[in-house]
């Protein structure tokens, strides 16, 4: 605006105060003779200078300067800031959230290892407890056991020591009787006569006595 405003004065202090006539029947060589369409001599552009560089015009470009600055100023502090610290303040809280959801979510992660482990060493301990009255009862069922058949063969042992003892006892009997008849049949067959069977009997026990 204020650019406009200073080319505007300089061209009007640079034009002269009447353009002179232009005579079209002059001759094209004459000294009166002018070089645009506009009647302007070509010389005359020249004699201004170029506005933003006037010293007479600095004070309106500071003012202006300090207007646009303000005005800038005022556009971000009352509408750019405030929205930028809205998007930082929502991003930062929302950050927050996550950091406090990620720590809740790890305290939680935490707590379930925890109760894992230590059910998992409970199971440890009652499948030890479970393994050893395992093995208890398989001792006390082995020793158990294992005295049944134990007594069972005592019992067979005894039995058959004693069955053994009445064999041996029947034989032996068996063994004198056989003795006291193969006695006599020698003694009859030698002397040819018949022989008391308690003398044989006597003489038998005598012999083994």
């Amino acid at each position: 605006m204020f650019v406009s405003a200073a080319f505007a004065q300089s061209e009007t202090q640079s034009q002269p105060a009447e353009a002179p006539a232009v005579d079209h029947g002059a001759p094209a060589g004459g000294a009166e003779a002018v070089h645009t369409e506009t009647g302007v001599p070509h010389d005359a552009g020249h004699t201004g200078v170029f506005p933003p560089f006037d010293s007479t015009h600095y004070a309106s470009q500071l003012l202006w300067l300090a207007i646009t600055f303000g005005l800038f100023y005022l556009f971000l502090s009352r509408v750019v800031l405030p929205r930028i610290g809205s998007v930082i303040e929502t991003r930062r809280d929302r950050i927050e959230q996550d950091l406090e959801q990620a720590a809740r979510m790890k305290q939680d992660a935490d707590n379930a290892i925890a109760a894992y482990e230590q059910e998992l060493a409970q199971a440890r301990i009652k499948a030890g407890g479970i393994a050893q009255d395992a093995r208890d009862a398989a001792k006390t069922k082995a020793d158990r056991e294992r005295a049944t058949v134990e007594a069972s063969l005592e019992a067979k042992l005894s039995e058959a020591e004693t069955r053994i003892a009445a064999i041996k006892s029947k034989a032996m009997n068996d063994v004198g009787t056989i003795a006291e008849d193969t006695a006599a049949e020698i003694v009859k067959h030698l002397i040819g006569g018949s022989v008391d069977k308690a003398s044989v009997s006597a003489a038998i026990k005598a012999a083994r006595g």
